[in-house]
């Protein structure tokens, strides 16, 4: 791998998928013996990956070549492709639960030169959107009700499935003082695998109350 950005595993494919900028996605079995390189890139597709979600049965890639989203299903057909607002340089994307698709999208305005966190359609409307305070919305994640939770520089936000803010479920004391990267919600369990730079910490957010 050239520069790995993102991981995400699928329990339905038993795989892990990793997006190496500007080469490829790697496609990895369960026991690692099976490692394929998938989506890779050519001239004739400029779509560089740069970060994954995946849900029971698809996944979804972010490029900000091209700006848009790519989503598969399980076997690696392509779904659809959301070609997003050119004024959006999307940095994380994930599949909501309601029952006509759509994504929730962390991204920089280039326009207005500030990071928001956006709901669009599959044809890439804006539908609804968050513009913070935000600093660097890195990373996002979502639950079965619409909750959405935004890894920003030093704390994690909760939005409500409108994108209005609730609150600030965890804040940079108990990051201590580092910077959130990668977000991981277990909902069953009630468990937020939180990446940050040299280690992962794990929060109780059902215990906390706050979805």
């Amino acid at each position: 791998m050239r520069d790995p950005q993102d991981i995400a595993a699928c329990a339905r494919t038993a795989r892990l998928y990793v997006a190496d900028l500007a080469e490829c996605v790697w496609r990895v079995s369960s026991d690692g013996a099976d490692t394929q390189r998938w989506l890779t890139t050519s001239p004739s597709d400029p779509f560089t990956p740069r970060t994954l979600s995946v849900t029971s049965s698809r996944l979804l890639v972010t490029s900000r070549i091209g700006k848009q989203l790519k989503q598969f299903d399980a076997g690696g057909d392509e779904l659809r492709r959301v070609r997003l607002p050119s004024y959006m340089d999307p940095v994380h994307a994930v599949e909501s639960p309601t029952e006509s698709p759509t994504f929730i999208v962390s991204y920089r305005n280039i326009q207005l030169d500030q990071r928001q966190v956006s709901e669009v359609s599959t044809e890439g409307q804006v539908l609804r959107q968050f513009s913070g305070p935000l600093d660097w919305p890195v990373h996002i994640a979502i639950d079965s009700q619409g909750h959405v939770l935004v890894a920003d520089t030093d704390s994690i936000l909760l939005l409500d499935a409108q994108l209005a803010l609730r609150r600030v479920i965890i804040d940079e004391n108990q990051l201590n003082d580092q910077q959130p990267f990668r977000l991981c919600y277990v909902e069953q369990s009630g468990q937020l695998l939180v990446g940050l730079r040299h280690n992962v910490a794990v929060f109780d957010v059902l215990q906390q109350s706050v979805l």
